[in-house]
């Protein structure tokens, strides 16, 4: 086998989205953003209208989008943006914090050099947003490191709690970052959390993931 081959062999495999995962996908840019706030109802004939799709796709997206938790489906009522109260977000970021600690120093440990490489690529994309202030792509380069470094901690329990509580806190946390000394604040988090990443510091990188979750709960207290 040549090199071309197995390189070949060797090269990730193309992800590619069914529609009801596009249809989620948007949806759920739309909870972020605050165009469907907490305790609105999702009105469905008017989605497949503006999102060019039929009912069983949409439909297979909000179950989906309930199954992440930012949703509730109720009888006779259909979907409704699920409202976290202030008991739960910082309920929450505790466990999540503690959660990503644990990564952190697991991630440090286990991961390979160019896993490394390419989690501190999506660094770098989220800096470039930030600078050109865009925030939703920045959030999602923000939430996907937080996503990779639990997944290179090769604990799947750990992935699938940690991803759970990410999901159901999407909307809060884009929240967070809506004021500028906010959003520079947490920048300068995640700046620190780079340089542990760097140098395979998995107690530091631990240690700053714990204060910027614990910080999260600061910025986003007053409107939760």
């Amino acid at each position: 086998m040549d090199a071309a081959e197995t390189a070949t062999l060797d090269a990730p495999l193309i992800q590619r989205q069914t529609l009801h995962e596009q249809v989620a996908g948007r949806i759920r840019d739309m909870i972020i953003e605050g165009h469907l706030p907490p305790d609105s109802r999702i009105n469905e004939a008017a989605l497949v209208q503006s999102l060019g799709v039929s009912r069983t796709p949409l439909r297979e997206a909000l179950r989906t989008l309930a199954g992440e938790g930012l949703i509730d489906i109720r009888p006779s009522r259909g979907s409704v943006v699920r409202r976290l109260s202030p008991e739960d977000v910082a309920s929450m970021l505790e466990v999540l914090a503690e959660l990503e600690k644990l990564a952190g120093r697991l991630c440090c440990e286990r991961a390979t050099d160019d896993e490394l490489a390419e989690l501190l690529a999506v660094h770098d994309a989220m800096i470039g947003y930030y600078e050109k202030r865009e925030r939703l792509p920045y959030y999602k380069m923000n939430q996907a490191i937080h996503s990779g470094i639990a997944r290179l901690s090769r604990n799947n329990m750990l992935i699938d709690v940690q991803g759970t509580i990410q999901a159901r806190l999407k909307r809060i946390r884009f929240l967070g970052n809506q004021g500028p000394e906010a959003w520079a604040k947490a920048v300068a988090e995640h700046e620190e959390m780079a340089v542990a990443l760097r140098n395979r510091d998995g107690e530091r990188l631990g240690e700053v993931l714990a204060r910027h979750l614990q910080k999260t709960w600061d910025r986003v207290k007053t409107v939760v």
